[in-house]
């Protein structure tokens, strides 16, 4: 059966939302970006990590709303703290690609399904884009939640699926693919459009509309001909003039961040009431030089975000957007001399939206000293949230429907029962 049919249970369009998705490409060692400053807590943290620790008086203070848990951020995210603090920002605890729920027991005896290729990059980034992590697979689900949300935009020629990432599993659907553009807008051909080189643009016109007899000639200029159109379409949607004021730092992540926000801003030019987008971070495969390497990384992706968050607001969007991070897997707490290795679960920002921010969700482990019960050696934690519920969260904020969630995310029910009256973790009550 096509996903399509049950566009039927879609909601009333109502307004415009973007999902934007962060993807820090290595794992991302989310155990130095959120630590525990609860005393016993940062003990064994310390014990763990070892001469890889963070100082209890660098980090940044927060505290959970819900349990009043103490904990702070990695020093260099300023912003994100502020974000926080400001209740517009929440983190999402020890997440991993799961089967089915696992305990320390079920994974020691080896009677628990495990994700294929656990602890491998390729493997593990792909079943973040799929959420199927028992099969290898081809559809990512904000490609398989865009089919039957599309419906929704205004048969636009660009697609919803638009990436800072270039060809992506994420974003790929049965009947949608990813757009892809840079961070100075679509890709076009060098002066095409340009009233000083009109020549040139009747010069590739003529070629491309021709009335070719051979398939693969005809099947070529056909392709061209759609990509030179959307590429104009697209640019002159988001127009030269930047629709904020707020500066962004000089970054390749910044100049991605800018681009979304400049295309969230032209949705309605675009015809889009739904749009989702990617982009990735890459570096976090931290095996040496962990702490000046992470450092940097941590500096970049606050700055970067608050940024773009600051644009959000300013355009008084900050309703109809979310940003979240994911990432392959979590890394061991132990050293390995310099740096770490892969690990499981792992912990993640979600911003916007009017979410209730300032909070933990999931399960940050009170315990986080090695041989814990949740410890599968050198610190690989078992994740306690799977990326099923995670991801079940923001597909419903967008407007997929309870009776859609498996169409998008075909484990969900090993982890959540379509007919509860609450969501998966609360992120909007």
């Amino acid at each position: 059966m096509s996903s399509r049919v049950s566009a039927q249970g879609l909601p009333a369009a109502g307004g415009h939302k973007a999902l934007v998705c962060l993807f820090l490409d290595g794992g991302n060692d989310s155990f130095n970006m959120l630590v525990p400053r609860e005393s016993d807590e940062f003990q064994r943290y310390r014990a763990a990590r070892a001469g890889l620790s963070l100082q209890a008086e660098e980090l940044l203070p927060i505290a959970d709303a819900a349990s009043a848990r103490a904990f702070g951020l990695h020093p260099e995210m300023a912003a994100m703290q502020s974000l926080y603090a400001a209740g517009e920002l929440a983190f999402v605890c020890n997440v991993g690609t799961l089967i089915e729920p696992t305990t320390l027991a079920a994974f020691e005896n080896r009677s628990a399904r495990l994700p294929l290729g656990l602890f491998s990059h390729s493997d593990q980034v792909m079943h973040w884009q799929t959420s199927t992590p028992d099969k290898r697979d081809s559809k990512g689900w904000f490609g398989r939640m865009a089919d039957v949300l599309d419906a929704l935009n205004e048969s636009p020629k660009v697609s919803m699926n638009i990436s800072l990432a270039g060809t992506n599993i994420l974003q790929s659907g049965d009947s949608l693919i990813p757009y892809s553009i840079t961070p100075n807008g679509a890709i076009d051909l060098q002066f095409y459009g340009n009233e000083d080189h009109q020549y040139f643009k009747g010069a590739v016109d003529s070629v491309l509309d021709q009335q070719y007899q051979n398939l693969l000639q005809r099947t070529y200029a056909r392709f061209n001909r759609s990509a030179i159109d959307l590429g104009v379409e697209f640019n002159a949607a988001v127009g030269e003039e930047i629709p904020f004021s707020t500066e962004f730092p000089d970054t390749r992540l910044g100049d991605e961040l800018k681009m979304i926000a400049r295309s969230i801003a032209a949705s309605g030019n675009l015809g889009h009431q739904r749009q989702t987008f990617l982009t990735r971070r890459g570096g976090f495969d931290t095996h040496d030089d962990l702490m000046d390497a992470h450092e940097g990384l941590m500096r970049e992706v606050s700055d970067a975000v608050g940024a773009f968050w600051a644009a959000i607001k300013e355009m008084g969007l900050e309703d109809e957007v979310v940003l979240f991070s994911a990432s392959d897997f979590g890394r061991t707490l132990t050293s390995n001399g310099d740096g770490t290795d892969h690990g499981w679960g792992g912990n993640h920002f979600v911003l916007g939206g009017g979410l209730h921010g300032g909070r933990l969700y999931g399960d940050y482990p009170e315990n986080i000293g090695l041989g814990n019960d949740l410890d599968t050696g050198r610190g690989r934690l078992i994740p306690t949230t799977s990326v099923d519920q995670y991801f079940a969260e923001l597909a419903l904020w967008l407007g997929t429907s309870q009776s859609d969630l498996s169409l998008a995310l075909p484990n969900i029910e090993r982890f959540y029962d379509l007919g509860s009256s609450s969501s998966p973790l609360g992120l909007w009550g």
